[in-house]
């Protein structure tokens, strides 16, 4: 299945670095890139986090979403995450695309233009409808909460 979402560059954003692309044939999420305005570049401390232009909008399908993840490699050798991950962009959504980058590791570690920093999934969005009802439905599990179901 194929649905296309419609970009658009913002104003000084370097076009050059290209459309977010998947890197390989089976691929789930298509690569971002930092895409600064000045082709600068931001230091994150351990702890730190900052917003992360992409240089682009979005026109997402009705229906869909995007969700923003991690990008595994960076995660396992330097600690760079995603705080809010997956994030979630809303069909409606049309403002800038930045990405909310953090340092989970222990050094200092540098974004720079045109790296790429996270994966974006498109993905079919379900609106579900809410009712209050006077019980809920049995379940072997039942109220178990965390860890309820065992270990291994």
């Amino acid at each position: 299945m194929s649905v296309t979402v419609e970009l658009l560059w913002e104003e000084g954003a370097d076009a050059s670095l290209g459309l977010p692309r998947y890197e390989s044939e089976g691929a789930a999420g298509a690569d971002l890139r930092a895409n600064f305005p000045d082709r600068g570049k931001v230091e994150l401390s351990p702890g730190e986090r900052a917003l992360i232009p992409t240089g682009l909008r979005l026109a997402i399908p009705e229906g869909y979403e995007v969700q923003l993840r991690p990008r595994s490699g960076l995660a396992l050798k330097n600690g760079i995450t995603l705080p809010n991950s997956p994030g979630t962009i809303d069909s409606d959504y049309r403002g800038p695309l930045g990405i909310i980058v953090m340092n989970a590791g222990t050094q200092a570690f540098t974004v720079t233009h045109g790296m790429r920093i996270a994966q974006m999934v498109v993905a079919p969005v379900l609106q579900a409808g809410f009712r209050i009802v006077d019980t809920l439905s049995e379940t072997v599990r039942g109220e178990g909460g965390f860890g309820s179901t065992g270990r291994g």
